[in-house]
């Protein structure tokens, strides 16, 4: 565990404050004391690391959130947000000597504008909600994390969560246009509107995807997409990875771009089955689902070209849904992978990583080399369409060593990813999980840059603190590498608060 994470800014004392004030403020229910019940929320969906928050606060409303803030500011107090704590890096960790403002409650759509093609909802808003809402109407929310049955939106906006759509529509910033903000000293601000770009500096793209270090957000609004014409997705089933990544290379350069393009190997195949009964093809070495949509005509040319270059790369079957049963039974074993490699392994990584696509199969292959050399099986589940890998490391955390053998091959994955010219997370964030690795990718120029950035918003170092980044650096905290004054504190760019 990184060791920022351990900081108590505050002390004691200052906690035992800022309990008394939200109490006071927001009365008993709403402020959780109790360890037992505080317990509940000691991780999010990464397991792997616990720890039981200082206090809790069920915030109804961009008030209350406001209130919390602006008490523990007021006490130098770390505070942490929450959603639906589905993230997978370690991002809504709470601090033992902090506040954890849990906005799970905050579920309203506030506003659907289908002519402006806009929506306005809280951040405890669950993601197919939106849609589900919306879809009487002829619109979606196309963002679609595998979880989007339970992840909220505020979630969504922090990691800029993408999904299997991704592909053709895009992470979440790109479906986000403003924002209504908590700053770390308790303010509330609204940044952007309904407007498709806002003059100025783009505050948007530093917030979606800052994981909580800039404050906290209490409500979205965001596009809305049109329902497509026709959608049709096919399963195709190849002997190998390196077929099936042939496959998704030549689909892309013939000028295709579906919806979605997802690949599964034969272990994270296995496991689906398992979990789900999805009925893949028998001897699948590795299924491609993809999915077209848009206009009838362009769906149905595009349609005959993916099947044409799955066969000609060595496809053996191809299934077409016939209606939306179908639809969902092959997006089932799809979506269910990260959860049903529990019936084939006590314990797993759930890893993310990007990588360029032509470079598929050979990094697949090092993928594999790696964990026989290793003695540690890997599940590939992954959008192929961008490269974008979710390898899952299966290991039995009751056999001595295989802890560390495991999160070895975890890291050589990212290792690959870099040497690759990629990134060590496309979709899940860096978090707590991954902040460790943040040097491999950045020099330490470039993470001063960045705290920089954190540092104009959070001077006090109280938002999330602990996440994203390896070490403290600036806001006054011990800097690492550097000696004397900052090169960018020196130019004027940065303050040394």
């Amino acid at each position: 565990m990184p060791a920022s994470m351990s900081m108590t800014p505050g002390g004691p004392a200052a906690l035992d404050a800022v309990i008394a004030e939200l109490v006071a403020e927001l009365g008993g229910e709403q402020v959780i004391t109790d360890r037992q019940r505080r317990r509940t929320y000691e991780c999010d969906g990464l397991a792997a690391y616990r720890v039981v928050p200082g206090v809790v606060v069920l915030a109804q409303d961009a008030g209350d959130v406001a209130t919390a803030v602006r008490a523990c500011a007021r006490h130098g107090v770390p505070f942490v947000a929450r959603g639906s704590g589905t993230g997978l890096s370690g991002g809504a960790l709470p601090h033992a000597a902090g506040a954890l403002v849990v906005m799970s409650q905050m579920r309203a759509i506030r506003e659907v504008d289908v002519e402006g093609q806009r929506a306005v909802v809280d951040p405890g808003v669950i993601n197919l909600q939106l849609t589900a809402a919306t879809s009487p109407d002829g619109y979606y929310f196309a963002p679609d994390p595998s979880s989007q049955s339970v992840c909220s939106i505020g979630g969504n906006v922090a990691e800029n969560s993408g999904g299997a759509h991704c592909l053709k529509y895009g992470f979440t910033t790109n479906h986000v246009t403003g924002l209504d903000l908590v700053t770390p000293g308790g303010e509330q601000v609204e940044i952007g509107g309904k407007a498709p770009d806002a003059p100025g500096y783009d505050l948007l793209g530093a917030l979606v995807g800052s994981e909580g270090t800039l404050g906290i957000v209490t409500a979205a609004t965001v596009r809305l997409t049109r329902l497509p014409q026709e959608v049709r997705t096919l399963l195709a089933a190849f002997r190998s990875m390196d077929d099936a990544g042939a496959a998704t290379s030549a689909i892309i350069a013939a000028g295709v771009i579906p919806a979605a393009i997802e690949m599964m190997d034969a272990l994270a195949i296995e496991a689906a089955e398992a979990a789900v009964h999805c009925n893949y093809p028998a001897g699948a070495g590795a299924v491609l689902v993809v999915e077209l949509d848009g206009p009838s005509p362009d769906v149905a040319g595009e349609f005959d070209d993916v099947v044409r270059l799955c066969e000609a790369a060595g496809s053996f079957e191809v299934r077409v849904a016939a209606d939306d049963d179908e639809r969902a039974l092959i997006w089932k074993g799809r979506k269910s992978a990260f959860a049903a490699v529990g019936r084939i392994s006590p314990d797993y990584i759930v890893q993310d990583g990007v990588i360029p696509r032509t470079a598929l199969p050979l990094v697949l292959r090092q993928i594999a080399e790696l964990g026989e050399s290793a003695g540690v099986r890997v599940a590939n589940v992954f959008h192929a369409g961008d490269g974008n890998l979710h390898p899952l490391v299966l290991f039995d955390g009751s056999v001595e060593g295989a802890v560390d053998r495991a999160e070895a091959v975890a890291g050589g994955i990212l290792d690959l990813c870099l040497e690759h010219g990629g990134s060590i997370t496309g979709e899940h964030g860096v978090g707590a999980d991954k902040a460790k690795h943040m040097p491999r990718m950045f020099t330490a120029d470039d993470l001063d840059t960045m705290q920089a950035v954190r540092c104009a918003f959070d001077p006090d170092g109280i938002s999330n603190p602990g996440k994203v980044f390896p070490t403290p650096r600036l806001c006054g905290e011990r800097p690492g590498r550097h000696q004397g004054a900052h090169p960018l504190a020196e130019s004027g760019v940065a303050e040394v608060f």
